[in-house]
């Protein structure tokens, strides 16, 4: 076989692996990165360092795109009944269960990889991370609102990034995650799961007719007539519970403003969703992590001003 045929196939196989993988929609791992980085910049009181930022912001990347392995090979069944997800790379055949799996477990394994630079505390954490990942695919055949489940996988980040910051010199398994995460990266988490369950019941809003068709269970399904409801309630326990805790550790004005921004951002997701339209709630979803953005600047630049 001549160099110029293999290099074709290659290509073709990079091209597949990157749309499994979906590298052309950096929203997924933005809306992971920002709460994490949020977390990471409460937890070092400003700045925590290139170390950590590398090892979270690549990590995170690492691990949305493992979970997108997952998910598909999870869910090719139910995939290929759902408009917008029949041309998925595993659902339509173009890559194999063993392949998908081989490249999500290689993707993993680079994040544990970075994980081990850290502490122990770190590294215990991103097992339970690991396994909530898995699980959640799943939960969409027994879970009423499994963007619960998808809550909890998408905010772990948080407790993970107080305990590479904090856990350095904390002794033993139980006891050392105990002390390198405070109650405020747990409450952190539990607020942050509101938002993710905002932005997931408007990205299931857009499949609602196809997963009725097929019995898939979601927050969009569960909450019926309530959806647009429970979406801007979902927004509005997220900021009140981060702008809550953000207050109690000192920050002030530039933290408020950040928050000011993500709530013009909710209101305005108010005016798309409100309809229902297919394409105006995965505009909505889409457009999220700017709102997760404005929280982070916030924090970020609330640091920043009192050095």
């Amino acid at each position: 076989m001549s160099n110029s045929s293999v290099a074709p196939a290659s290509t073709s196989r990079l091209a597949l692996w990157l749309d499994l993988i979906r590298w052309k929609r950096p929203a997924g791992w933005l809306l992971l990165l920002w709460p994490t980085l949020s977390a990471l910049w409460l937890a070092a009181e400003g700045f925590p360092g290139w170390h950590l930022l590398a090892v979270f912001t690549l990590g995170t990347i690492l691990m949305r795109s493992a979970g997108c392995c997952i998910n598909d090979v999870a869910d090719r069944d139910f995939d290929r009944h759902v408009k917008r997800t029949a041309q998925r790379p595993v659902t339509r055949g173009a890559v194999s269960v063993r392949e998908a799996l081989l490249l999500g477990a290689f993707l993993a394994l680079a994040a544990f990889a970075l994980v081990l630079t850290t502490n122990r505390a770190t590294v215990l954490l991103s097992f339970a991370a690991l396994a909530i990942t898995i699980a959640y695919p799943y939960a969409k055949r027994f879970v009423s609102m499994p963007q619960a489940v998808l809550g909890v996988a998408f905010s772990f980040g948080i407790p993970m990034a107080f305990a590479a910051v904090r856990g350095g010199g904390a002794e033993g398994l139980v006891a050392g995650v105990d002390e390198a995460v405070p109650p405020l990266a747990w409450a952190l988490l539990a607020g942050n799961l509101f938002w993710v369950l905002a932005y997931d019941t408007e990205y299931a809003m857009v499949d609602r007719d196809d997963d009725l068709n097929i019995g898939i269970r979601t927050s969009a399904i569960a909450l019926g007539r309530f959806d647009v409801a429970a979406v801007m309630g979902f927004y509005g326990i997220y900021l009140a519970s981060w702008g809550f805790l953000g207050f109690r550790q000192g920050l002030r004005g530039p933290f408020m403003l950040g928050l000011l921004a993500a709530l013009a951002q909710a209101l305005w997701h108010w005016t798309l969703i409100r309809g229902r339209g297919r394409d105006d709630c995965f505009k909505a979803f889409r457009l999220n992590h700017w709102l997760g953005l404005a929280v982070f600047a916030g924090i970020a630049a609330d640091f920043m001003l009192r050095r």
